[in-house]
């Protein structure tokens, strides 16, 4: 079965929209490769119409020396919206065709290698919840965002998760991953 994935950037307070107004000089080579550790097992990945359409036009356009860019975009992506229609401009990208957690129960059991989701708090949520998350790392900033939006809401049910692997960087950024937890 393949594994589902997620990563997040976030802040001390639990900021994790728009981490590109709080990450500062932060980002660091440990960081860089913890992410890189995560993309080179991916083959896949699942966008929300938001994600899809901000990443869509930047991407596409990006740098091509850079190394997310050129996993990003030639990846195949899959986007779950209830909005968008047809054929999709982004190279490999194509709309879900099920409901979001049904479709990735079937992805699950295809062959291949991770599953990751990207841009999409709403995503991670939803498959967390429903059990479907097999892995979730916070890259946690040295820094309070103060405003954004957090991952977690005090009406999120009780979810136990377990610490797989914890790494601190040079900068102050802590790689923690967790799973969810069985008992």
């Amino acid at each position: 079965m393949r594994r589902l994935t997620a990563g997040l950037f976030s802040s001390v307070d639990g900021v994790v929209e728009s981490p590109h107004l709080w990450q500062f000089d932060s980002f660091d080579a440990e960081l860089g490769a913890g992410m890189g550790e995560m993309i080179d097992r991916v083959d896949t990945v699942l966008l929300g119409r938001h994600g899809y359409e901000e990443w869509a036009e930047y991407w596409p356009a990006a740098d091509a020396g850079d190394p997310f860019g050129r996993f990003i975009n030639p990846v195949r992506k899959y986007v779950a919206s209830r909005t968008l229609e047809g054929e999709l401009g982004w190279t490999n990208a194509t709309l879900m065709d099920a409901p979001l957690e049904d479709f990735v129960r079937t992805l699950k059991q295809t062959d291949g290698g991770d599953i990751a989701i990207c841009a999409s708090i709403s995503l991670v949520r939803q498959l967390l919840f429903a059990g479907l998350l097999d892995s979730l790392m916070l890259m946690v900033h040295p820094v309070v965002a103060g405003a954004g939006r957090h991952l977690f809401e005090p009406s999120d049910p009780v979810t136990k998760l377990e610490l797989q692997d914890l790494t601190r960087t040079s900068r102050g950024n802590v790689l923690a991953t967790y799973g969810l937890r069985t008992d």
